[in-house]
């Protein structure tokens, strides 16, 4: 079965269940999200699409952005998510990459970067604002046809398609069905946005999947959270340490003891923040681990030992194992994707010679099994749950006046999870405030440096390669920081 032929049978038998609602209290039953869902693919085969055309997303969570993602994937479109963040070149670089047909977009300076980048792309808002047709035969697209490229950096700095199929999508919203124990009388309040694996793939797909119902909130802010927990009677939250570190200050902590489950991840969760959100609100955080490659990987259990520090156990279907005792995790199972869009090579590199995906992070088990995760034999920051890979932000930061090299990596951070550090040398550099108003327009607020030391050179071994892991003893106190 396909996460669309998933949908579709929940419509038919729970037409009424509600399905999806937003902070305004609009919502869409599973009647009326597949009647919507099929109106909007009307339009997109009515503009000319045709399945296996990309369409880019780039917008705020929203009722009308979740149906048009439903749609795109009944009509067997390949979905290409894009954080709202970007910039100009990055969204250049998706759109030159993956050559979308069209995007859906919710801001004027995204859409005429988009069309910059590419004149002849059809730039549309979420609500698809477009002559209504008949659709074509929906939910057939088969299962290992390709419905999500999900971009992730890599060992060259360059965003890679990560190309998920239909199978992939639908065993790993199974397998949280089946391992967080997800029923139809489940209610997800989901701060996440849907342009990340977290909150589309996890929260939309699994939520639907389940013939659940979420609350789709626009953007992440503790009170109004707090305040859906309460009012909407959640039984679930799903977020990342920088979302759990904001709650633990907020006033109405307290609301997170009404939920079922408190789902952590995208990043490290600090042992202390656990028992800290333990302490004030005796919910004991499940934390879990995956990638955009493979969707969720591993998850501490519902029922029995969630252990601070640790990711768990490999979840249904899942296979995982250890190159060493402490070694590289690699993965395979119906959940891992096959391949990244147009770049043999990377794939090629990507997996072992016996077809088990190499994750780049290291790992260990305990006695349990339950793994934990020391270190990434990449060079991959992840902060506040985004990946930012260190040479894309170097070569940005190399391009401003007064710097003549960069380094950056990441530090440990009880909010960010890493917080991206830059150590850069030059006759002239600029302090924090300014360096991060030159990068504006260049790079995401995430992957812009939080701190900035200013030093007299790099640390290089004999071969002149940088020794990033001397940029981490804490020797040289930052110059200033946010």
């Amino acid at each position: 079965m396909t996460l669309p032929q998933s949908w579709a049978r929940h419509a038919r038998a729970s037409p009424e269940r509600p399905a999806l609602e937003d902070a305004e209290g609009r919502r869409l039953d599973y009647a009326a999200l597949e009647a919507q869902s099929r109106r909007a693919a009307g339009r997109l085969h009515a503009a000319g699409l045709r399945a296996g055309d990309r369409v880019l997303t780039s917008a705020a969570a929203s009722l009308e952005l979740a149906v048009a993602h439903v749609a795109c994937l009944r009509l067997g479109l390949v979905v290409v998510p894009a954080n709202t963040a970007y910039r100009a070149p990055e969204l250049a670089h998706l759109v030159s990459d993956a050559a979308p047909s069209a995007a859906l977009v919710d801001d004027a300076e995204r859409s005429a970067a988009l069309q910059a980048a590419d004149a002849a792309l059809a730039v549309w808002i979420p609500a698809l604002d477009l002559p209504d047709a008949e659709p074509p035969a929906l939910d057939v697209a088969a299962p290992e046809a390709p419905a999500l490229i999900g971009y992730t950096s890599g060992t060259t700095g360059r965003p890679k398609g990560a190309v998920l199929s239909h199978a992939n999508l639908e065993a790993g919203a199974e397998a949280l069905r089946r391992a967080w124990q997800w029923t139809p009388e489940d209610r997800l309040v989901l701060a996440l946005p849907l342009f990340h694996m977290h909150g589309l793939g996890v929260g939309l797909h699994g939520t639907l999947h389940a013939g659940a119902c979420a609350r789709l909130l626009p953007r992440f802010e503790p009170e109004p959270v707090l305040a859906c927990i309460e009012a909407w009677r959640a039984t679930l939250f799903f977020g990342v340490p920088t979302m759990y570190h904001r709650l633990a200050e907020a006033p109405g902590a307290g609301a997170l003891a009404r939920l079922r489950l408190c789902v952590s991840g995208s990043a490290p969760l600090s042992a202390e923040l656990h028992a800290r959100i333990e302490a004030l609100t005796g919910q004991r955080i499940l934390e879990r681990y995956g990638m955009t490659e493979t969707l969720m990987l591993t998850s501490n259990p519902v029922e029995g030992d969630r252990r601070p520090g640790s990711v768990g156990t490999p979840l249904p279907g899942v296979e995982l194992r250890l190159e060493a005792e402490t070694g590289e995790i690699q993965v395979r199972g119906p959940n891992v994707f096959r391949g990244y869009w147009g770049r043999p090579d990377a794939t090629a590199e990507a997996f072992t010679q016996d077809g088990w995906f190499r994750t780049g992070d290291l790992g260990e088990r305990d006695a349990a099994g339950y793994l934990r995760i020391v270190g990434r034999a990449k060079e991959l920051i992840i902060s506040g749950g985004y990946n930012v890979y260190p040479r894309e932000v170097e070569e940005a930061l190399e391009a401003l006046p007064g710097i003549e090299q960069a380094a950056v990596v990441g530090d440990p951070s009880d909010e960010w999870g890493e917080r991206v550090t830059a150590y850069v040398v030059g006759p002239d550099p600029p302090g924090l405030s300014a360096l991060r108003e030159g990068l504006a327009g260049r790079l995401a607020p995430y992957k812009q440096p939080r701190a900035l030391h200013v030093v007299d050179a790099l640390p290089r071994n004999a071969l002149g390669k940088l020794q990033r892991h001397r940029l981490r003893d804490g020797r040289v106190a930052p110059e200033t920081s946010d």
